[in-house]
């Protein structure tokens, strides 16, 4: 059965804004998930949610994008204030990158390092995610400075760092939904948990 589709734009949004696409899916029975398509926002909720929950979620979902695009803010002097301080936190001071920049050219890694030269690149993808997933991210790279493969020292490492799970299992859930859509439980019982993905290690380590 395909899914019942309706247009129209957001509640509460100006002339300007983006219009929404709602799509009613007869398979999705919790979430309710939301990304950008070109000039519109696309809102994906399950098919038996009544109008009345759907203009709530339509606007919250809404709103929870443009909190997330306005993170993306962050520019690499802060990036590498970031890992400092992260460094100083969790690794004792340990890791020094010598240079911490945003990258485009990772579409199959949230991130990377190279010991041999101190250098960290953070996919661009990274940028609008939760504080405590880039948190998760810029750790992960700062541990490899320390420890280049991904053994039982670098994982104790990371153990410092308390919300490590849930953000590997943020990234997880993130890398399945379609253009990394923003996605909550309908039910009212918060985001997805999903499980870790797998990682490789080499020389120029990656999450």
């Amino acid at each position: 059965m395909a899914a019942d589709r309706t247009d129209r734009p957001a509640a509460g949004t100006g002339p300007t804004d983006p219009a929404v696409e709602v799509r009613r899916s007869p398979r999705r029975r919790r979430t309710v998930s939301a990304y950008r398509e070109g000039d519109r926002t696309v809102v994906l909720i399950p098919a038996q949610m009544s109008a009345k929950e759907e203009e709530r979620w339509v606007r919250a979902m809404v709103e929870r994008l443009e909190r997330r695009e306005r993170r993306s803010a962050l520019d690499e002097p802060e990036l590498a204030r970031r890992a400092a301080v992260l460094s100083a936190q969790y690794l004792g001071g340990k890791a020094r990158p010598v240079s911490v920049r945003w990258v485009s050219n990772q579409a199959a890694r949230w991130g990377s390092c190279t010991p041999v030269d101190g250098t960290i690149r953070i996919s661009d993808r990274v940028r609008s995610l939760p504080d405590y997933v880039v948190d998760y991210v810029l750790l992960h790279e700062l541990a490899h400075l320390l420890v280049p493969n991904h053994g039982p020292a670098f994982w104790n490492l990371l153990a410092a760092y308390p919300r490590t799970e849930r953000a590997r299992g943020y990234l997880e859930g993130y890398a399945r939904s379609p253009h990394g859509a923003e996605e909550e439980d309908g039910q009212g019982h918060g985001e997805d948990e999903d499980v870790d993905d797998a990682m490789g290690g080499d020389e120029s380590a990656a999450v």
